[in-house]
């Protein structure tokens, strides 16, 4: 591999990947100020940043604190060792918890009671008749769960888990002699936190803890409460797992899982006119620094928003539901298989529906010509119809093999009862791979035919999950390509019998070259540049944070590479920058759905290569987790994934604009035609679908319109 000039290389032209997602969450943030957004989206917005917040610090933060407890003092790409890092994170953090509460406080709150929904900001706000409506229902509902806790000599400051809300006091005893003494109750996660008053006119709603807080006083009664205030703490979740050391991987992550509530507190969230002697007492137990507390001014914990969402009523307030189209290519009385021999077909989610992707697997475990089916399972739904066709087919007779990736974060619970179910069903169940994830999607279905044995495969660039697939948009494609078939019959062989192919037809497979192959196409468009051929790079990720890929693409800017880049949410590369990336121009899209697919397309000297896959340009995904990237070959639907990546550029309405600063902005689109790429393709899909059924109808039930005459 060619050297890269160290020009390219140097810490200030990186962005902190932290920081990077801080500016993600930011954007998430904007939609939920977005006042031409219906109001309940705003509050769903508003939500997705909190539990967004939420995953990053009990992952990014604490991995970063791991690093500082062990004395780690290697710099990142951007130059920051991990101190300084959260030196940054705190500061940005705090600075986006309160543009948080600025919104909820100021904007949504009075637009939500302008719309006939009152929502009690404290117990003490409440009239004589909801008091009572309230002190009944606590003592119906609540008093018989609630659990209190009182800390002295003979009982220890009790174990709080991670991410539960709850209530702490400091009370005195009713004789008025002794010190202030420390207790607190669980809110209880089994009641709902929006508790809807049904009493009174209108619509008013009170959370859970502001009615435990009211009544707090029955729960100690030989004490004063001297205060009583909510708190949440999060802790360090990520799972530490020796794979050398666990003799059975679905144990040890079982036992890890159980250590994910009582890992290292990293953050405590607390009341803004919390009683200074009370915090003291929580952060010194909790051996929290003065950066880790954060005083909020309004409800903790702003998740609680998607309940609220799903409130009957305001259907007027949402935007109305998409309902996922056919796939035209699907729209016969073919069976699937009979239409994938016809050609591949291409499935762009939650645009058109994801029913094909089960439909392939329930069709197989019921076919009698079926003989085996393989497939990675990443994250699936709760109640899951493709494992539940797996099972069937392993039922049928069928050889079925699944890879379950154990290490799925915060799926693992999941994944662990799923691999169990499957195994029980007579599947042949692998837990991925010593020391790597298995994060391809791919499932490969083998079929005795008349002229002998075909292989049929789907290639994905999201989860077989059908209820994602709902909200995410990724895309996939169904094909029986030969030498694909072959490409996945060696996935599959590597992944349960460690054989690794000599060589490889279509399929890019990580860790094994896809890192390379990128690296060579990158710098093919570098060369083809400079030797004044047509040269242009087009990629859509999640994210982008990978340090020699960033470097090429600079290499390849300065040559007279023109690169777009559409990247959902981390980009450590600086855009725009003179004499470095000028050539480079990145947005991100935050809209209904949550972008998720990956395409890369490399000119190519004018002979397009086109590109999906599973795999981010992070080290993660190319070096440390097993990823396919796969290219369309068919020229049509070439032409189809062109127009995805087209339509993103050209969007004005959901997209943001990374400026050489590091900051985003949306695109100012006053005097142009709007175009919402989501928008798009949800009326493309529509139209295609109407457009299938006019060709289906017979020709004698087509109604022609006479065209008017103008002579």
């Amino acid at each position: 591999m060619a050297e890269t000039d160290a020009r390219f290389l140097k810490p200030e032209n990186y962005v902190n990947r932290e920081l990077s997602w801080l500016e993600f969450n930011y954007r998430v943030l904007s939609e939920a100020r977005d006042k031409s957004l219906p109001l309940f989206e705003r509050l769903k917005f508003l939500s997705i940043t909190a539990s967004n917040l939420d995953e990053f610090f009990m992952v990014r933060v604490a991995s970063l604190k791991d690093m500082v407890h062990a004395k780690y003092e290697k710099p990142d790409i951007a130059g920051l060792k991990p101190a300084e890092q959260l030196e940054k994170i705190s500061e940005k953090t705090h600075e986006l918890v309160g543009v948080q509460y600025s919104t909820y406080n100021r904007s949504l709150l009075p637009a939500l009671k302008q719309n006939g929904l009152h929502l009690v900001t404290s117990h003490e706000d409440l009239d004589e008749q909801q008091a009572a409506w309230v002190d009944q229902y606590f003592k119906e509902n609540v008093y018989p769960v609630v659990t209190p806790m009182a800390v002295d000599s003979s009982r220890p400051f009790p174990l709080i888990y991670n991410k539960s809300l709850n209530i702490a006091a400091l009370v005195q005893k009713k004789s008025g002699k002794g010190e202030l003494e420390f207790a607190m109750v669980q809110v209880p996660s089994v009641l709902p936190r929006i508790v809807e008053i049904l009493t009174g006119e209108g619509r008013t709603i009170i959370l859970l803890e502001e009615i435990i807080e009211r009544n707090i006083k029955s729960l100690f009664l030989n004490y004063d409460i001297v205060c009583a205030h909510p708190f949440r703490i999060m802790r360090n979740a990520d799972l530490t797992i020796d794979e050398e050391e666990a003799e059975d991987l679905l144990q040890e992550i079982e036992k890890q899982l159980k250590k994910r509530q009582w890992g290292e507190a990293i953050r405590l969230e607390v009341e803004e006119k919390v009683d200074k002697r009370l915090l003291k007492i929580l952060r010194k137990e909790l051996a929290l620094s003065a950066a880790d507390i954060f005083e909020i001014n309004g409800p903790l914990d702003l998740t609680f928003l998607m309940k609220l969402y799903g409130l009957k009523g305001f259907d007027h307030l949402k935007t109305p539901t998409y309902t996922p189209q056919l796939v035209p290519a699907l729209m016969n009385e073919d069976d699937i298989f009979t239409n994938i021999r016809k050609g591949d077909i291409l499935l762009h989610h939650p645009y058109e529906t994801f029913t094909p992707v089960v439909e392939f697997i329930q069709t197989a475990a019921q076919d009698p010509d079926v003989l085996a089916i393989k497939q990675t399972l990443y994250r699936v739904s709760g109640n899951s119809p493709i494992i539940a066709a797996l099972a069937q087919a392993a039922d049928n007779g069928k050889q079925v093999s699944v890879l379950v990736e154990l290490k799925a974060r915060f799926d693992e619970e999941n994944n662990i009862i799923w691999a169990k179910k499957l195994e029980k069903a007579g599947c042949h169940v692998i837990y991925g791979l010593l020391g790597l994830k298995t994060h391809s999607k791919i499932t490969l279905i083998v079929r005795r035919e008349e002229d002998g044995i075909r292989r049929y495969v789907h290639l994905g660039t999201g989860n077989y999950n059908d209820s994602t697939a709902k909200l995410y948009t990724d895309c996939g494609i169904l094909t029986c390509h030969p030498q694909i078939g072959e490409d996945a019959t060696a996935v599959f062989n590597m992944l349960s019998g460690y054989s690794e192919p000599l060589s490889w037809n279509r399929l890019c497979v990580a860790p094994i070259w896809l890192r390379k192959r990128f690296m060579r196409m990158i710098r093919r468009e570098a060369d083809n540049a400079r030797n004044k051929k047509p040269a242009r790079i087009i990629v859509k990720v999640n994210s982008l944070c990978d340090k020699d890929i960033i470097a090429a693409l600079y290499e390849a800017s300065c040559a007279g590479v023109q690169i777009d880049m559409i990247i959902r949410g981390i980009c450590c590369l600086k855009a725009g920058v003179p004499g470095l990336s000028e050539n480079i121009h990145v947005r991100s899209i935050v809209g209904n759905f949550l972008e998720h697919s990956r395409i890369f397309y490399f000119e190519n000297d004018g002979s397009p290569e086109l590109y999906m896959g599973s795999a981010d340009w992070m080290p993660r995904n190319l070096d440390r987790r097993v990823e396919i990237t796969f290219p369309i070959m068919d020229e049509k639907l070439k032409e189809e994934v062109y127009h995805i990546l087209d339509v993103q550029l050209k969007d004005n309405v959901k997209a943001h604009l990374l400026k050489p600063d590091g900051t985003y902005e949306k695109v100012d689109k006053r005097g142009k035609e709007l175009i919402c790429a989501q928008d798009t393709f949800c009326q493309e899909a529509i139209q295609a679908v109407k457009a299938e059924r006019v060709k289906a109808e017979p020709i004698n039930k087509r109604v022609f319109h006479p065209i008017e005459s103008h002579t």
